[in-house]
């Protein structure tokens, strides 16, 4: 394989957990594989980018009180991300994507990745969100949706009607908001000053946000756009060079 300090490769993360009554558990696995999917399909055939399998077990312990959560504990999850991107490594590839799609677990991705990076000083490790990247499916949603939608809620569940339609069961969707959050205060969910919380403290049935207003015409925009997105960020991390320091001459 030519270049291969510059062929992309890519590690989809996802998670095994409850998204309400009316999702699989396989939700933002499935996400992630059928994004990063579309985006190798469109992508130049010119820049080498390449999918490893995609791993499904995440750090999910804020849904273990639903049935049907499988959660690896926070170090099992830095363990296996740094062993499977040290293998990476000693097969000679320097580019490394870790494409997380599940929103309790990024800021592992983040710390594996300067780890790795200080062990392995050229080895460029990219700790990135799989909604992260620039896209326009925002405007799908309403904003009470995009602000507490995080989870199975219409844009979730409208991505699993464009790809596992047959695991969806719309006749048991809810619609379900968190109540009691503060108001106009700076702390939020997951904003720039979140609080710790468990999905058991925002809701019943495992869903935070509407799936009853879910469509498979949105699910098929989200992908069109969010794939998109990952085309531009594969090939600007195949372009992408170790940063130099300036010496003042």
């Amino acid at each position: 394989m030519p270049d291969k300090e510059n062929v992309v490769i890519v590690q989809p993360v996802g998670a095994i957990e409850q998204h309400g009554p009316h999702l699989p558990l396989v939700v933002d696995s499935a996400i992630a594989t059928a994004v990063l999917g579309k985006a190798l399909e469109k992508l130049d055939p010119s820049i080498p980018a390449y999918a490893l399998p995609t791993l499904c077990y995440g750090k999910s312990n804020e849904h273990w009180h639903f049935p049907g959560t499988i959660t690896l504990s926070a170090t099992t999850m830095m363990t296996v991300l740094t062993e499977v991107a040290e293998s990476i490594y000693r097969s000679g590839f320097r580019k490394l994507v870790l494409m997380n799609a599940h929103g309790g677990q990024p800021q592992l991705m983040e710390i594996v990745a300067r780890d790795l990076h200080q062990k392995y000083a050229d080895f460029m490790v990219f700790p990135l969100f799989t909604w992260s990247v620039p896209h326009t499916a925002g405007e799908l949603f309403t904003p009470q949706e995009a602000e507490y939608g995080i989870h199975a809620g219409d844009a979730e569940t409208s991505v699993l009607l464009a790809i596992l339609p047959d695991q969806v069961k719309m006749s048991r969707a809810v619609k379900e908001y968190p109540g009691g959050l503060p108001e106009n205060s700076v702390l939020s969910m997951e904003g720039k000053l979140p609080f710790a919380w468990v999905t058991r403290d925002l809701t019943q049935s495992g869903v935070l946000g509407d799936a009853t207003i879910a469509t498979k015409e949105k699910g098929e925009q989200v992908l069109e756009t969010v794939s998109d997105g990952w085309v531009r960020t594969i090939e600007d991390v195949y372009k992408f060079q170790q940063p130099q320091i300036w010496k003042n001459t």
